[in-house]
């Protein structure tokens, strides 16, 4: 069904649901999710974070899924990202969540703790969620002492973004597996010598590169019981890194970063290289005309980079949903189905079952991410556990400091026990 019909059929059920509400509301009462309706049609509701590019290529799968499921009826809403976090804070805590949500690894932990989120691996979800395609461990990116709260609709690695004819004009090394950070600092000091670039615009304020040389060392960001996974000389050392190559003028000048804004200092054409997830090369790519590639993470340990494949959104449903089968049917529509992966691509990172990532001939950038994806396969480590609550607070207490530390208004020492303060107060609760 579609079309006027639909929508006439929505505004109705809209009216009848906000009858509904106002029932409960006199009973003290409230529950989640959608409907049924007396034709037997079931009314679930879908919301995710994104743009209106994304909410169009969203739009049009479920389109495809209910007209393969025409008993089921899907309202959909999104918002971005900001707006998302603080409408889900508002709905879970009345317990009006939607059926089906769109989650993110660094709130997992906690909205499973506050018991919004379903488990998928048991009764009816689990008999219509098939998860055996899974690329790279993705299947359990969303499981929590033995409980499965999410899947991943995409996945990505974190990765090293540069411009290799900068680093090849300045006979710089070039980034392959298993070369080292002693290597990476290298090409800064040649690039600076060479070209009239700097090799790259500093990484102490980012989260994931710090995670990265963690693992290198046998350590993480976060232990299995949600306390630090590393201690303060870990972290000094992390943050003097940038120190020392800004004090040697190798770094690009964060003012004029800032400046630069809202174009990126790799798009800009001021920086050789950039740490960040690998989708971010389309971003990056946009904005400037040079040849850009992705290449990994220099290492500490050359039998490992730390990287991983990293869950780059998942889809949950509400424990209180009246609707856990159907709700169930459509995240395994969005995961599986071939067509899916056709209409959206990349654009929620690379497809997350092996089945979808064959569907898809990708173009252009796409395509570069596709084939560093598997040309890394190999080389991955199992992903981390879904982080403790706060998570997404400690990393931007990371970013905020890291910039402090940049523009010289702290100390390392400082840096160190301004974070482990604020990070140790956000895991307490």
């Amino acid at each position: 069904m579609s079309g006027g019909r639909r929508g006439a059929a929505r505004v109705r059920r809209a009216g009848m649901v906000g009858l509904a509400a106002l029932a409960l509301l006199a009973t003290g009462t409230a529950c989640s999710g959608g409907d049924s309706g007396g034709d037997g049609t079931v009314t679930i509701r879908y919301t995710w974070w994104g743009n209106a590019d994304r909410a169009e290529l969203v739009q049009q799968a479920i389109d495809l899924f209910e007209e393969r499921n025409p008993n089921i009826d899907v309202q959909p809403s999104f918002s971005e990202f900001e707006a998302y976090w603080q409408k889900l804070a508002t709905e879970s805590a009345g317990g009006g969540e939607p059926d089906v949500i769109q989650m993110d690894m660094a709130y997992l932990r906690e909205y499973a703790d506050k018991g919004v989120l379903l488990d998928l691996s048991q009764g009816e979800a689990a008999e219509n969620l098939n998860t055996d395609d899974f690329r790279g461990g993705l299947a359990d990116a969303g499981r929590i002492d033995g409980a499965l709260y999410g899947v991943p609709v995409g996945g990505n690695v974190f990765s090293l973004i540069y411009n290799p004819a900068v680093f090849e004009q300045a006979g710089a090394p070039m980034p392959e597996v298993g070369w080292t950070w002693e290597q990476y600092w290298e090409a800064f000091e040649r690039i600076d010598a060479e070209t009239d670039i700097k090799g790259g615009s500093g990484y102490a304020g980012v989260f994931y590169a710090l995670e990265m040389q963690l693992r290198q060392q046998g350590a993480a960001l976060f232990t299995e019981d949600g306390e630090l996974g590393f201690t303060r000389e870990q972290l000094a050392d992390f943050l003097q890194q940038e120190v020392d190559l800004r004090e040697d003028g190798l770094t690009v000048d964060p003012q004029r970063a800032t400046e630069l804004k809202p174009v990126s200092p790799i798009g800009g054409d001021i920086s050789a290289s950039e740490f960040t997830w690998d989708n971010f090369l389309t971003r990056y790519a946009g904005e400037t005309t040079t040849e850009l590639a992705l290449g990994p993470v220099p290492t500490f340990d050359p039998a490992s980079t730390g990287q991983y494949l990293k869950a780059s959104q998942l889809m949950s449903v509400s424990a209180r949903s009246e609707h856990p089968a159907e709700a169930a049917m459509l995240i395994d529509f969005m995961v599986n189905d071939p067509e899916v992966a056709k209409i959206i691509g990349a654009n929620r990172g690379m497809p997350p079952t092996n089945a979808q990532l064959e569907a898809v001939e990708f173009e252009g950038v796409d395509a570069m991410v596709a084939e560093y994806e598997e040309r890394m396969a190999e080389f991955l480590a199992p992903a981390p556990p879904a982080p403790p609550a706060g998570a997404g607070t400690i990393e931007a207490s990371l970013l905020r400091i890291g910039e402090d530390l940049s523009y010289g208004e702290i100390t390392v020492d400082e840096a160190v026990d301004q974070f482990f303060t604020e990070a140790e107060d956000t895991l307490a609760g």
